[in-house]
């Protein structure tokens, strides 16, 4: 209990020190600008690539235990200071044998079973909950439990997470509005995955995108369409984008271009789901909210 340091900090600490699933609450919250104090809000920013790492020793022991070879016998060069660390899983930059510049993102050991007691922990509290309060039994805290329960699950199984990134890619692959990075199958693993390394700046980083050159206006128009393109065209879209799973390229044909990371958790939308939502972009586009409220009852 630092209680000399800024509340910001203190409150990020302390989700980092209750663990993943607290850590994502603290990714939720840091983009919601509209209820936070900036000093907290730029402290929980940090938990969407800046989390802690753990000891590279463990990362390369799981790299080697996940991928059934040595790290010598599959990068040419390895750097064992993470570039990128979060609640889940971590990444390295490496280099391959014939010479291609990859990405690796290898899973924290012994998460499931840390993930499985913080749920066991929020089931108690939604039960108590739903025992106590007319109001948590109308929010039915148990059930939201569940889905993030499964949620969580998927993320933890790294082939998954390929697999989406695959679909995502292929999906727009005759597009310039986002690029997805290859994923190189023959050294992924549910518990390790290389992919293509691809350079960029964060997108909450405005001030270096001003200094690159990048246009604002553009990468905004571009933002919608794509959103659009994946719910509307689709129905498959990627459901973790905060900030710190967003780049935009700064050279070559990838210049002022929208670069999607992490996408251990993916969305998919049926032809009901795709004209409910229509009927509703309609309804609030000519503010008719008589029209929003009775789609919400049908």
């Amino acid at each position: 209990r630092r209680l000399d340091a800024p509340r910001g900090a203190r409150l990020r600490m302390a989700l980092e020190a209750l663990g993943p699933i607290f850590v994502k609450f603290g990714q939720v919250l840091s983009t919601r600008r509209d209820l936070l104090p900036p000093d907290v809000a730029d402290e929980l920013a940090q938990l969407q690539d800046n989390v802690p790492p753990f000891d590279s020793r463990l990362a390369i022991a799981e790299i080697e235990r996940g991928l059934g070879r040595t790290i010598d016998e599959l990068f040419a060069e390895f750097d064992a200071e993470p570039v990128a660390s979060a609640s889940i899983a971590q990444v390295h930059f490496a280099r391959l044998h014939d010479g291609t510049e990859v990405a690796v993102k290898v899973l924290r050991p012994g998460m499931a079973g840390v993930i499985d007691n913080d749920l066991a922990l929020l089931r108690t509290a939604g039960g108590l909950a739903v025992r106590m309060s007319a109001d948590a039994r109308r929010l039915r805290p148990l059930e939201v439990i569940s889905e993030f329960d499964h949620y969580l699950h998927d993320e933890l199984d790294l082939i998954r997470e390929a697999a989406n990134a695959n679909q995502l890619r292929r999906n727009f692959n005759d597009s310039t509005l986002l690029k997805v990075p290859e994923m190189y199958w023959d050294y992924c693993a549910t518990n390790v995955i290389v992919m293509e390394r691809v350079h960029g700046i964060p997108i909450g980083r405005m001030d270096r995108m001003a200094e690159a050159g990048i246009d604002l206006k553009r990468l905004s128009r571009e933002g919608v369409e794509i959103f659009f393109t994946q719910v509307f065209r689709h129905g498959f879209f990627h459901a973790d984008m905060h900030p710190g799973n967003i780049l935009v390229g700064t050279s070559g044909a990838d210049f002022n271009r929208y670069i999607a990371l992490d996408f251990g958790i993916v969305g998919t939308l049926s032809d009901f789901d795709k004209n409910y939502l229509a009927q509703n972009f309609l309804a609030f586009f000519r503010r008719d909210y008589r029209r929003v409220a009775a789609l919400h009852v049908e």
